[in-house]
């Protein structure tokens, strides 16, 4: 398939600048594979669609406050730094992007605050930067949790508010690492997982860390020449287990969100179970791919051109979620990280 083959437009009123409130009311469109069928629900009759045995499989992820404004010493620049991945714990050192970068040379030191700041160690693109904040900054995933902002997408065209810690963020999540939230699973609440748990439905855990790659555009016509960047993702023993004993009992194993799809797929052993794995993965899927470990999945409205409407087409097959998005766009489904969301069966 073509880059050109996903291209469409969503009307600006349909993109979500906020999420639905609670979370789990947002709505909800069923796609039926094997029938083609596709129906208008609530993101709560998500139950309605698990049965006993049944894997719901989620990713952990939690979204660092990645945006920090900072003065460069001696001019007092404000410098924007974008935390996207840590290098070496030991030694304090980051990959960012920086912003206006032409201001950002080597040996450069920018200050958060009186006992956080860093220094520029390399260049690495353009904009993108190694850093290394100062020792006794102490734990910076807690530094940057205070001091951040909420990495909220460009497309939203807003200013993070205090409230977007909250709603950015899945109720499960863990482990921080990811600079973009699994925004499929923002939908859940507590009170609807632990109705799915009651049900006999077992949740499992992943961890991928979504970076700026999944996001990147697609520049190249031709799907076979993209590359993803690398992103982090982890698959647990008890995880792995889960899974293959609902495969070999014939039960639904549910994917929420494109990146645990992806989690999943990048650790398939030869007789297509899922086996324990941690490490980075570069996958790109794209139709046709036959899919070895989720048969269902719970994702959002995504943009065109981008790697996720990909997965997604490839999961639901091109031409009926091309159909399901027309529906949507028609209907006034709500687009994007706060939007609204679609179970493919």
């Amino acid at each position: 398939m073509k880059l050109s083959d996903f291209k469409f437009r969503v009307p600006k009123k349909l993109i979500a600048k906020y999420p639905v409130t609670p979370r789990d009311s947002a709505r909800l469109m069923v796609v039926d594979k094997k029938t083609g069928e596709i129906e208008d629900k609530v993101f709560t009759d998500v139950y309605d669609y698990m049965s006993r045995g049944d894997v719901l499989v989620v990713n952990e992820s939690k979204v660092m406050q990645a945006r920090l404004f900072g003065r460069k010493e001696r001019t007092n620049a404000i410098i924007e730094v974008f935390i996207l991945r840590e290098l070496n714990k030991k030694e304090n050192i980051w990959d960012v992007i920086v912003d206006p970068a032409r201001k950002v040379r080597i040996g450069n030191r920018i200050y958060f605050s009186d006992k956080l700041w860093c220094e520029v160690i390399d260049n690495t693109t353009s904009r993108g930067r190694t850093i290394r904040f100062n020792e006794q900054s102490g734990d910076i995933y807690k530094a940057i949790e205070k001091i951040g902002q909420t990495p909220l997408p460009p497309y939203i065209n807003r200013k993070p508010e205090e409230i977007d810690k909250e709603l950015y963020q899945t109720v499960y999540a863990k482990h921080d690492g990811s600079v973009a939230a699994p925004t499929a699973g923002l939908h859940f609440t507590k009170e609807l997982l632990r109705k799915i748990k009651k049900k006999g439905v077992k949740v499992a855990t992943v961890t991928l860390h979504i970076g700026l790659g999944t996001f990147r555009p697609v520049e190249v016509e031709d799907l076979t020449k993209h590359r993803m960047d690398s992103e982090f993702f982890e698959i647990p023993e008890r995880t792995a287990e889960l899974i293959n004993e609902a495969k070999r009992n014939g039960k639904n194993v549910i994917a929420v969100g494109t990146s645990t799809i992806r989690a999943l797929e990048s650790s398939v052993t030869a007789m297509g179970f899922v086996k324990a794995n941690a490490g980075w993965t570069d996958k790109f899927i794209f139709p046709p791919y036959d899919f070895k470990i989720a048969n269902r999945l719970i994702t959002n409205f995504h943009q065109p051109e981008s790697t996720l409407i990909m997965l997604t087409s490839a999961f639901g097959g091109y031409d009926l979620i091309m159909k399901a998005y027309k529906r949507a766009i028609k209907s006034e489904y709500r687009f994007f990280s706060y939007g609204d969301a679609m179970l493919i069966k």
